[in-house]
């Protein structure tokens, strides 16, 4: 069959309803991927101008770097958190706040904080974990004593861990790797999310992990591979973040670990009985369903270009 064939047999698969339910919420993901990208761009390089990271030529350790970019990741990833919260509570748990928000925000922004005072990173994690921990077994204890202690404290740590220290590595790129790294990871993240969804809607017919996300696919995740990958070439050769060769190998694996990312994510929906984790993003879902394929994949990225520099 011709690549038109396939459209039409995918096409021809949807009932008319179907159709323009997809067509719309393909619209509003264009529409508000679009604005988001733009707003990100926008937001990374003028912070980068504010630094001077912009136009270093190597990442001066004696600048403070990407101040909005750690706000931002700290307001995002802790609106992740409330809806993780709201996913939990559907299962009768309940997560620790304002202490699990709290400890979520500052491990997102680990990477920061050592720039203004004299500590690592390892033992700035070490500390907020410990520090945390502490009082949300207080909170537990005051609020609600003995009852739902191990499931209450667990779910609130692992919001913590899912979230802001996977998050954390996002900073770490941008602050050990300049912008235009954090924006390669990004950009070829999210585009192996659009090659997945398009390869996924067109030509999908063997499931992937029917038991968790049964639209997703493997040809969608062929898809991601080949959209991550001529990602990552276009900016290792625009901007020369990684040797052209090292590239194709990079945009491989960032589309595997994202979708699987989104895998995790759909497990922890699925369980608790929910399509979205929210309705705050127009053809997404919620902060959870923009920033999954990202979490999971950032350690790994930050590993890799550390690597490859």
């Amino acid at each position: 069959m011709t690549y038109y064939d396939h459209v039409v047999v995918g096409l021809a698969e949807y009932s008319s309803s179907e159709f323009f339910a997809s067509g719309a919420m393909l619209k509003h993901r264009l529409l508000f991927g679009s604005l988001m990208t733009v707003l990100l761009v926008c937001l990374v390089i003028f912070d980068s101008w504010l630094d001077g990271s912009l136009t270093a030529s190597t990442t001066d350790n004696s600048r403070v770097q990407a101040t909005l970019l750690a706000v931002l990741l700290a307001v995002i990833l802790s609106l992740g958190g409330i809806e993780l919260s709201r996913l939990a509570a559907a299962k009768g748990l309940v997560v620790l706040n304002p202490l699990a928000a709290i400890g979520l925000a500052l491990l997102a922004t680990t990477w920061y904080w050592p720039q203004l005072i004299h500590i690592t990173q390892g033992t700035y994690v070490l500390l907020v974990v410990a520090i945390v921990l502490a009082a949300m077994l207080l909170q537990q204890h005051f609020q609600f004593g003995n009852d739902g202690a191990l499931a209450n404290c667990g779910i609130s740590c692992f919001s913590m861990l899912y979230l802001g220290l996977l998050g954390a590595f996002m900073l770490g790129i941008r602050i050990d790797g300049g912008p235009w790294a954090i924006l390669t990871f990004i950009f070829v993240v999210k585009c192996s999310d659009i090659g997945a969804y398009t390869f996924g809607k067109l030509f999908g017919r063997h499931k992937l992990s029917p038991r968790v996300s049964p639209k997703k696919t493997w040809e969608g995740l062929a898809g991601a591979i080949v959209a991550a990958t001529i990602v990552s070439i276009a900016f290792a050769m625009v901007f020369g973040i990684l040797r052209l060769w090292l590239a194709p190998i990079f945009g491989a694996c960032m589309a595997v670990i994202g979708q699987w990312s989104d895998l995790a994510e759909s497990m922890l929906k699925r369980d608790a009985q929910q399509k979205d984790s929210s309705n705050r993003v127009p053809g997404f879902g919620g902060i959870l369903d923009v920033v999954d394929s990202l979490l999971f994949a950032a350690p790994f990225a930050y590993v890799f270009l550390k690597l490859a520099a």
